[in-house]
Parts: C-alpha cells; structure tokens; sequence
C-alpha cells in the first residue's frame, strides 16, 4: 500500500481481532440455539475477510452461504435499485439467519436483503455487521451485532476496498483525497 494515500489507521489488527472474538462470544450466547445449524450468510465481496474471523470465533454448527449484490441506477427513471447477482446455494426456510456485513451504511442494500430472505421463511434473521455507520442511517434497520461504530471517513482494509484496491490489509485505515496524504 501507498502510505499517501491513507491518513490514519482507525482500527488495528489488535482492535479487529479482539472485537471479533467478543461478536464471536455475543452470537454462541445469542444465536442458533434452534434445531439445526446456524445459517451463516455472507454479502460479497468486503464481508468474506470479517466472515473468515468470525464464523472461527462462533462455538456453534453452522453453514455458510454467500449473495452478491449490486446497486444499479436505472437512466431512464433516474432511480437506483439492487439486484442479486450471486443469490444462496442452500434454503433458509425454518433456518436460523446470521446476515454478516462489511459494513452498514444507508441501510438500504440491506433492507433490501433482509426483505429478500425474510420471504424465505426462516426462523430467526439477525445481522452482524463489522462497521455501523448509523449516523447515515436512512432506512430503518435492526443490527444484532455491530464491531464498531464508524463516521463518514471512507474506510479501507480488512476486506473494505476502493476501486478493487486494500482489502487485503490487516487494519482499516481512512483514505485520504489524493493530495491530503
């Protein structure tokens, strides 16, 4: 990584490896105590990296499952919507639903998937989620489980990316505007 363009590291490893364990903790008290395993879904592509950590920090059965999404904006009717591109392998039906997130901001992609799987019938649906921008909250969403609550700064690192770009580090840093390094 270019140290230019981040300012500042905002979580460390120590920071996201600690709160993982403690949401790790908080779910095997809190979650899939029905019959059966506990659904893990992940959103692709940031959620895999805090997915990998934490279904390793959950004592509980448990299945995992992915959905990618993407945000479109439709010119004609000067609309944005979310399609499914990448939808589950397995029912959820009668399922308890972990929905593990990156990151949630507006709510609305969420709100959006929620909807989408609640029609599925499960039992439970709880989300989980690393970061919780709460303060650009439009659509009204529940979060179970939040690692860190987080401001308007765009994060990078740990699965978090711009253009493709630092996901792979092991902090989350703020990115800063070419020239503000």
């Amino acid at each position: 990584m270019h140290p230019e363009f981040h300012k500042r590291v905002i979580f460390t490893e120590e920071d996201i490896s600690r709160r993982v364990r403690e949401l790790g903790a908080e779910i095997t008290a809190g979650c899939g105590h029905g019959s059966g395993p506990l659904a893990v879904v992940s959103i692709l592509k940031g959620g895999f990296i805090f997915l990998a950590d934490l279904i390793r920090a959950i004592d509980l059965d448990l299945t995992v499952d992915f959905m990618a999404i993407s945000s479109y904006r439709e010119s004609s009717l000067h609309s944005s919507g979310v399609r499914i591109v990448k939808d589950l392998s397995d029912s959820i039906f009668d399922r308890d639903v972990l929905v593990v997130e990156d990151i949630v901001d507006t709510g609305l992609t969420l709100s959006y998937i929620l909807r989408n799987l609640q029609e599925r019938g499960p039992r439970d649906l709880r989300v989980c989620t690393l970061l919780d921008r709460t303060g650009s909250r439009i659509a009204p969403v529940r979060v179970d489980y939040h690692g860190f609550e987080v401001g308007e700064e765009f994060l990078v690192g740990y699965g978090l990316d711009y253009m493709q770009k630092w996901r792979n580090l092991r902090f989350i840093c703020a990115l800063a505007e070419k020239g503000q390094g």
